[in-house]
């Protein structure tokens, strides 16, 4: 009986670790739009009629809004709007204050800018928003939920995608929000980590590791209130769930997983997924579950897999 159990799970977890039902349609929103969005912006959503939540995901630093298409495709085809913006890129850094206050300007521009974007028939509901961020961008959204710039919508689910807050403990990214202490963050929402097993490896004598230890997303789960939950994929590196052609001179600065970067942004999409239909009252969370209880499901191994929900 307990075997026919899982059969039954699998059957239903696997569906989100390959591609949803809904074809998507991808579109670069720039000045020529009106309202013009405060910076350039890709959208993927739906193509089919109907009101889907949206979820706005923030780019690694140095990296291009482009290179997570295939990942955004993925969790639009469940129906989601994703929103990725594409922040000014420069090695010459004053902290992550201007990343801050551009998703704040980019999140208030959503409500009058984003229908207007959209495939004919597609209307978001913004009353299920979700802010997500992966490397510095995580640390960018982490940032904005505790309060670091205003917003006039508000956010209902957090995501880190192995996030970082700085080169270690002592030189984290401005404004340092790690503090050290468990269960500190003062975030109202549900939040879902999702860290890598190889994001904080030294082996590259060259450059400092990726996600460094102390300020990556084992710190940033520890510091989360309940209902917090954190997954790690444990045979991939920082930037493996990019796409394919993401830029080698981008992607050889971190440690590099299993070859099969299709394995990494499946794994991350399909959990993203879960947690999204769980947390945005999509369903009753059977997909999360069933993948925190049965974590062997996912198609690459997740170690450790941990949540808190009270």
């Amino acid at each position: 009986m307990a075997a026919a159990s899982v059969v039954v799970e699998a059957a239903l977890v696997t569906s989100v670790f390959q591609p949803g039902k809904l074809a998507v349609e991808v579109t670069t929103v720039d000045h020529a739009a009106v309202p013009t969005p405060p910076i350039p912006i890709l959208i993927v959503a739906p193509k089919d009629a109907g009101t889907y939540p949206v979820a706005m995901l923030l780019h690694g630093f140095f990296l291009q809004n482009r290179f997570y298409e295939q990942l955004l495709k993925h969790v639009a085809s469940f129906g989601f709007i994703m929103v990725a913006p594409q922040f000014h890129t420069s090695l010459v850094s004053n902290g992550d204050t201007d990343d801050i206050a551009a998703t704040a300007k980019v999140t208030d521009w959503l409500a009058e800018g984003l229908p207007s974007v959209l495939p004919t028939g597609v209307e978001p509901d913004l009353s299920k928003l979700a802010l997500a961020g992966h490397s510095r961008g995580g640390h960018t959204a982490f940032s904005l939920a505790l309060g670091h710039a205003n917003t006039n919508l508000a956010f209902s689910a957090l995501i880190g995608l192995d996030p970082v807050a700085g080169t270690g403990k002592s030189s984290q990214l401005q404004p340092a929000i790690l503090t050290y202490e468990p269960s500190s963050f003062d975030i109202a929402m549900p939040v879902l980590v999702i860290g890598t097993g190889l994001g904080d490896d030294k082996e590259n004598i060259l450059f400092p590791p990726c996600a460094p230890e102390g300020v990556n997303h084992t710190e940033f789960y520890d510091e989360c209130k309940p209902p917090c939950y954190h997954l790690v994929t444990k045979d991939y590196g920082h930037l493996d769930m990019l796409d394919d052609d993401a830029p080698k001179l981008v992607t050889c600065l971190c440690k590099e997983g299993n070859s099969c970067k299709d394995v990494m942004r499946r794994t991350v999409a399909g959990i993203m997924v879960a947690f999204l239909r769980a947390v945005l009252g999509e369903e009753d969370g059977g997909d999360l579950k069933v993948i925190l209880k049965h974590p062997g499901l996912a198609p690459t191994t997740l170690d450790p897999v941990e949540e808190r929900l009270a």
